[in-house]
C-alpha cells in the first residue's frame, strides 16, 4: 500500500496580507485597516486543503530559515503533512508576498519574491521521494525538479495533477507526463496561442494526451474536457472576504476529487465549493473546510453561472 495519497513539489509562501477599504488610484495613497501574516503557496496550500480532508500528504519543497520561513513549517507540521523531504536553505529568506486586499470586494493583488537559493534543483529529487505516493500534485515553478518528478510518477504509474497559471522555460517536458491539467485561465490559450479557451484546452489535450484539461475561471467557475467532452461548473456565490489561496484550495480539492474517482462534472463542483469557502476568510488557508462543510454549501447555495461557458460546454457535449 502507498505511504501517502498525496505527494507534493512545488512553492510555498509566507503572506503579509495588507485589508484596504479599497484600492488607490495609481499613484495614490490609502490606509490600511488590518496586517496579517499568513503562510500560503500554491502547492503547500493545495495540500494543507488535501490534510483536512483527510488525505495522508507529504510536501517537497524549500524553505528559509528566517522567521517565514519557520512560520510556513509550522503551519504544515500542524497539518500533519509528512515534512521529511523540506530542504531548510541555511542564510535565505523564504518566499515572501505581500497582498493587498480590497475589502470592498475580497479582491487581491500580490507582489512576491523569491530568492535563487530556494530553486528546488533536478538532482535533489530521488525516485524514493515519489514511489510512495498515490497520485503527485506539482506547479510550473522549478521547471526542470518538477519534471523529474512527474517522469518518476508516469514510470511508477502514479497520476499527476498540475497547477500552472503562467508559461516557463522548459514546461514542454513535464506536460507529456501530466494526466490532469488545471491551469489558470490565462495559460490555455497563451500557451497554444488559440484565443478560443474551448480550443485551447483541446488542443493541449490532443498534444500531450492529458486525461483531463482543465481551467479554472475565478467568479465564473471551472471548465474541463475529458472523453472528448466539455463540462462547465459554475461557482458558489458566497460572502468574499478574500479570494487569496482559492485556487490552490481547489487544487487540492480536485486531487481529493480524483482520488475518490468522482466523475468530472461532481470533481469541479465539489472544487468550487471548498475554494469558495477558503473566501469566506482571511488569508490563502483562511477558509478551508471539511466534508461537512462542503456538502453543506454544495446543497444550499446560489450559484453564478457563466451563460457562455455553460451553453458552449453543453454543445460540445452533445457534439463533441
Amino acid at each position: 500500500m502507498p505511504e501517502f495519497d498525496v505527494v507534493g513539489l512545488g512553492l510555498n509562501a509566507t503572506d503579509t496580507l495588507l485589508i484596504v477599504p479599497h484600492f488607490p488610484a495609481y499613484a495614490g495613497k490609502v490606509p490600511f485597516e488590518e496586517e496579517h501574516l499568513s503562510p500560503g503557496g500554491q502547492v503547500a496550500s493545495a495540500l494543507v486543503a488535501c490534510a483536512r480532508l483527510g488525505l495522508r500528504t507529504k510536501y517537497i519543497g524549500a524553505v528559509g530559515d528566517d522567521l517565514r520561513g519557520r512560520i510556513q513549517m509550522e503551519s504544515l507540521q500542524s497539518t500533519g503533512i509528512n515534512l521529511d523531504h523540506v530542504m531548510v536553505r541555511q542564510g535565505c529568506p523564504n518566499q515572501t508576498a505581500y497582498i493587498v486586499i480590497d475589502r470592498s470586494t475580497g479582491e487581491r493583488t500580490v507582489l512576491w519574491r523569491r530568492d535563487d537559493s530556494l530553486k528546488v534543483l533536478p538532482e535533489e529529487i530521488t525516485d524514493g521521494m515519489i514511489s510512495g505516493a498515490r497520485l503527485l500534485h506539482i506547479d510550473g515553478h522549478d521547471t526542470p525538479a518538477v519534471a523529474r518528478a512527474a517522469e518518476i510518477a508516469r514510470r511508477h504509474g502514479i497520476p499527476v495533477t498540475v497547477d500552472v497559471d503562467t508559461i516557463y522555460q522548459g514546461f514542454d517536458r513535464v506536460l507529456p507526463n501530466v494526466d490532469y491539467l488545471v491551469a489558470s485561465s490565462e495559460f490555455p490559450t497563451a500557451w497554444t496561442g488559440e484565443t478560443d479557451p474551448f480550443k485551447a484546452l483541446e488542443t493541449i489535450q490532443k498534444q500531450y494526451g492529458i486525461r483531463v484539461a482543465a481551467m479554472t475561471l475565478g467568479a465564473h467557475g471551472a471548465l474541463a474536457r475529458e472523453n472528448g467532452k466539455f463540462s462547465y461548473a459554475p461557482a458558489y456565490v458566497v460572502n468574499c472576504v478574500d479570494t487569496t489561496g482559492a485556487g490552490d484550495v481547489f487544487h487540492g480539492a480536485f486531487c481529493y476529487a480524483v482520488l475518490k474517482a468522482m466523475p468530472i462534472q461532481e470533481a469541479l463542483d465539489f472544487s468550487n465549493a471548498m475554494a469558495a469557502l477558503n473566501c469566506t476568510a482571511l488569508g490563502a488557508r483562511g477558509g478551508i473546510r471539511g466534508l461537512d462543510d462542503i456538502a453543506s454549501l454544495m446543497r444550499r447555495a446560489e450559484r453564478r453561472s457563466h451563460t457562455d461557458y455553460a451553453l458552449r460546454a453543453a454543445r460540445g457535449a452533445l457534439h463533441g
